[in-house]
């Protein structure tokens, strides 16, 4: 399982379980962290600015109460905006006359009414100016007392009180994915060993599921699946009983045709008559051969037994006896068939199985030779690789079909009588069951196909 969208997905809506949860669980978390600064800064602005308030009504009553009358002690500007601290202002008792302040750069005049007010003295930064002036005193004579703090050194102290609250949610995300990608990672073992079970399954008899390591939330599917499979298995065993029925009862019938047709030779007088009895007899000798292929492939597609087990089996001596039991048919058709070894090699399969596969290449490679012609089976070694090549001196295969020659019942258009279609392909079943692969091609410098069957090892 990989967190990249595969194609077609969009990168806000990826396929990718694991991608879809990292986004939502960083969504989540700077979601939580933005609303957590911004509840902070809410909270703590009212307590910063209530707490504020409160030392600056305390400094004013500290002046106010003084006896004699206390002078505050001078400042510059960047004590009163990076630390923000108070401005002390005494006026007279009229409120016209600034006797003494700590800053005298800031003129903001003494407040008509007691108490805590806003006020703004320009367009500039750090104009905004929160201010507390005291009540008239008792005597006539006694001086106001002003105090003034910035308003941005109160919004810059609030807000780096609230960043320090996010700032837990912000360092927690790195381990919080990392944490989320492990579970993942290891939620989703199960899956890729799923995965890997599905791989692994055999076409021909495709097995259940576990679900013993299966999620809860997945198992709906991994049955779903295996209800699919045992579907598929069933309709494999029934397509394999079908064919298997149909050869097995048409084998009887046609026998005794062709034993039929054997015994009216003898009465079939000579001319027109004669070449047709031989069409006839070459139909049935083509059915009954088509027959066999059927139970042959039947049997490919039937899922390996008990007496199908590997063996080692070397190729040499198989070649040897599947040259010499195709004799006939090569004498029958006046083809000059020959083997030439140059390796050894030995290949763990059931030997029926290999059999079936360069029996059928041979066979096929002596119907489409012309009468007179030559086949060659060759074993040999190519790139430190063992092969057995099949060349035969027949057409070969217009480069336009050549792909299609391994389906089933596929005859190359113009092909001569009396293939059925289906050795090729009994061919290839075989060979990839067991790690084999057929390559054909025409041959270079004059007429003829060259059928290869990669082995699975090397030369021993």
């Amino acid at each position: 399982m990989t967190g990249v969208p595969r194609s077609g997905g969009r990168w806000w809506r990826p396929r990718s379980l694991r991608t879809q949860l990292l986004l939502w669980l960083i969504t989540l978390h700077l979601g939580a962290a933005v609303l957590t600064a911004w509840f902070s800064f809410e909270a703590y602005g009212n307590l910063v600015h209530n707490a504020l308030d409160d030392q600056m009504r305390l400094v004013a009553e500290s002046y106010e109460g003084s006896d004699p009358q206390k002078l505050p002690h001078p400042m510059d500007g960047e004590a009163a905006f990076s630390r923000g601290a108070f401005i002390v202002q005494i006026w007279s008792a009229d409120g016209q006359t600034l006797r003494a302040t700590s800053w005298p750069v800031l003129t903001v005049p003494l407040q008509p009414q007691p108490g805590f007010s806003d006020v703004n003295t320009g367009a500039h930064a750090g104009s905004d100016w929160r201010v507390f002036t005291a009540k008239p005193g008792t005597r006539a004579d006694q001086p106001r007392v002003q105090v003034l703090q910035n308003e941005d050194y109160r919004r810059r102290r609030a807000l780096r009180r609230a960043m320090f609250e996010g700032l837990p949610i912000a360092l927690l995300l790195p381990l919080a994915l990392l944490i989320l990608w492990i579970i993942v990672s290891a939620a989703s073992r199960s899956l890729r060993a799923v995965a890997r079970d599905v791989a692994s399954q055999d076409e021909r008899s495709p097995t259940e599921l576990s679900l013993a390591r299966v999620p809860d939330e997945i198992a709906p599917l991994v049955g779903a699946f295996n209800n699919l499979l045992t579907r598929v298995r069933n309709a494999f065993a029934t397509q394999r009983r079908f064919v298997q029925d149909a050869a097995h009862e048409l084998r009887t019938p046609m026998a005794a045709i062709g034993l039929q047709i054997e015994n009216l030779r003898a009465h079939v007088p000579a001319g027109e008559a004669t070449e047709r009895f031989n069409q006839l007899e070459a139909g049935v000798t083509r059915a009954q051969h088509l027959i066999e292929q059927l139970l042959h492939l039947s049997r490919q597609d039937a899922p390996q037994s008990v007496g199908n087990a590997r063996e080692r089996v070397d190729i040499e001596v198989l070649l040897r006896e599947s040259v010499s039991q195709l004799m006939v048919l090569a004498d029958a058709r006046r083809v000059d068939i020959g083997f030439e070894g140059s390796i050894a090699a030995v290949v763990f399969a059931p030997a029926a199985e290999l059999r079936s596969v360069f029996d059928n290449l041979i066979d096929n490679a002596l119907r489409y030779a012309p009468e007179g012609g030559v086949v060659d089976v060759k074993l040999h070694e190519v790139d430190g690789h063992a092969v057995v090549d099949v060349l035969d001196n027949g057409p070969g295969i217009p480069q336009a079909v050549i792909g299609r020659v391994f389906d089933r019942f596929f005859r190359v258009p113009g092909a001569v009588a009396g293939g059925s279609g289906l050795g090729l392909a009994i061919a290839r079943t075989a060979a990839e069951r067991h790690g084999l692969r057929i390559e054909l091609r025409n041959r270079t410098g004059g007429p003829g196909l060259m059928a290869r069957v990669h082995l699975p090892v090397l030369p021993v």
